[in-house]
C-alpha cells in the first residue's frame, strides 16, 4: 500500500468512527511555510474541520514569502514582544474566537500566553487538548523553573502529545509521560521539487542556507570553507542563502579570504528558487547553537547532498547521520574541515552519501506528517489507532 492510499484509508476510518466533521482548532505563533502543506491536508481530511489560529502574521526576523492559504484560518489581534531571542505573544482575543469557531478539541504548539489562554479554554470548556512540539530534550535543556513548572502543569491534563522528532519524544518521556499518547508530525520539505544534479554539473562546493545571525553561525560556516581550502589545495567556492544582521560582517570575511573562498551571496531566496541552489552544490554545512529540527537538512538531502551538522540540530542523529549521509561534529573548524576536505576528495563517498540522503529524506514527506497529527487528533477524541495502516508508523515513537 503507497503512503498515499494508507492515508486515504486513515482518513476514511476516521470518517466513519465520525458521524459529524471533527471541529479542531490548532493555535500556533505565525504561519510556516514548512507546516501550512501540512495544515492544508488535515483540513481536506474527511470528518475533519479544521481552523487555525495565527497569533501573528509574520514575526520581524521572518522574510517568507507565503501563499494563499489553502484552509479555514484566522490572524488573532494582539502583541509579540521580543524577549531573549524569542518572541513572545499576547492574543487575548483567542477566547472569544475560539468560542466563535465553536471546536471539539484544541491544539497548541507551544505555551506563549496566547497558547495557555487557549488550554484555559479548553479545560474551562472540558474539551481536548493536544500540545504540539518541534522541541527537543536538548533544546529544552536550557529551560528555567518557571517554564518547567507550566509544562508539569498542562501536560497531565493533555490527551495526546505530538512531537517532530525522535528528540521530541525524549523530551516528553522526562515528563513521565505515556508513549502511547505521543505521535510524530515530523518537518518536511516538498521533496518532489528537488532534483538529483550530476556531481560534475555541482559548481558550488558548498552551501550555507539559512538566516546570517549569530545562532547559526554563518561565520563558522566560511571559516570551515577556508580551511577546507587550505586541506586540498585549491580555493573553494562557497553559496551563502540567506540574510540577516550579520550580512555585512560576513561579507567583510568573505573579502578578506577570498583567495581561499570565492563566495557567492544569493540573498533571501523564495521556496521555487531552492532546488536550483542546492543542485549546485555539493555539501551542505551546517552549523548551528540550537536548531528544534532544521528543514534546511531536508532540502539538502532532497537534492542529494551530503550534510555536516553540529549535534545542537534536531536532524543531528535521525535524518543525518554520521558518516552514513553526513557528519555529527562538535563546533571545531578542524573537524569540520577534514570532514569537508574527505567529501570533495573521494567522489565515491560522495555518491554513497548522496544516495544515502535522498534514500533517508523519502519518508519525511507533508501527507505523513499530517497522517501523525490526525492520529494524535483521533486518540484524543477516543477513536481505535488498532487499524493504523504499516505505513503510517512513521506516525509513532521509533
Amino acid at each position: 500500500m503507497s503512503p498515499d492510499d494508507a492515508l486515504a484509508t486513515l482518513a476514511r476510518s476516521a470518517d466513519a468512527c465520525t458521524p459529524s466533521p471533527l471541529k479542531v482548532a490548532l493555535v500556533t505563533n505565525i504561519p510556516a511555510p514548512y507546516r501550512l502543506p501540512v495544515y492544508e491536508l488535515l483540513a481536506g481530511m474527511a470528518g475533519i474541520e479544521l481552523c487555525a489560529f495565527f497569533c501573528s502574521g509574520r514575526e520581524p526576523d521572518r522574510a517568507w514569502n507565503l501563499d494563499a492559504f489553502r484552509f479555514p484560518h484566522v490572524v488573532l489581534q494582539g502583541r509579540v514582544w521580543h524577549w531573549r531571542g524569542r518572541y513572545i505573544h499576547a492574543n487575548p482575543d483567542v477566547f472569544t474566537a475560539l468560542r466563535r469557531f465553536g471546536p471539539d478539541m484544541v491544539i497548541t504548539t507551544g505555551f506563549n500566553p496566547t497558547h495557555l489562554l487557549a488550554f484555559a479554554y479548553a479545560r474551562l470548556r472540558g474539551l481536548p487538548h493536544i500540545a504540539m512540539t518541534d522541541g527537543t530534550e536538548r533544546s529544552e535543556a536550557r529551560l528555567g523553573p518557571v517554564h518547567r513548572w507550566v509544562r508539569r502543569r498542562v501536560y497531565p491534563r493533555t490527551a495526546a502529545f505530538v512531537g517532530a522528532s525522535e528528540g521530541s519524544f525524549a523530551m516528553y518521556r522526562g515528563y513521565g509521560l505515556a508513549p502511547s499518547a505521543m505521535f510524530k508530525s515530523h518537518l518536511c520539505a516538498r521533496n518532489e521539487s528537488f532534483r538529483a544534479t550530476p556531481l560534475d554539473q555541482r559548481e558550488f562546493d558548498f552551501i550555507f542556507c539559512g538566516r546570517f545571525v549569530a545562532g547559526k553561525l554563518p561565520l563558522f560556516a566560511l571559516q570551515v570553507a577556508a580551511a577546507t581550502a587550505t586541506l586540498i589545495g585549491r580555493r573553494v567556492r562557497m553559496v551563502f542563502v540567506g540574510s540577516g544582521e550579520l550580512d555585512a560582517q560576513l561579507r567583510r570575511e568573505a573579502s578578506r579570504v577570498e583567495s581561499s573562498v570565492q563566495a557567492t551571496f544569493a540573498g533571501f531566496a523564495r521556496q521555487e528558487e531552492l532546488p536550483a541552489l542546492y543542485g549546485r552544490a555539493r555539501v551542505l554545512l551546517f552549523p548551528t547553537s540550537g536548531d528544534t529540527w532544521g528543514v534546511v537538512a531536508n532540502e539538502a538531502c532532497a537534492a542529494g547532498l551530503p550534510v555536516i551538522v553540529s549535534p545542537e540540530a534536531g536532524v543531528a542523529g535521525e535524518l543525518v547521520r554520521h558518516s552514513e549521509n553526513g557528519h555529527v561534529l562538535a563546533l571545531s573548524v578542524a573537524p569540520w574541515a577534514d570532514a569537508a576536505a574527505s567529501l570533495l576528495l573521494d567522489t565515491q563517498q560522495w555518491a554513497r552519501m548522496s544516495a544515502r540522503s535522498f534514500e533517508l529524506v523519502r519518508a519525511y514527506t507533508y501527507r505523513n506528517a499530517a497522517a501523525g497529527l490526525l492520529a494524535a487528533v483521533r486518540h484524543a477524541h477516543g477513536q481505535p489507532q488498532a487499524n493504523l495502516p504499516p505505513e503510517l508508523v512513521p506516525g509513532r515513537p521509533g
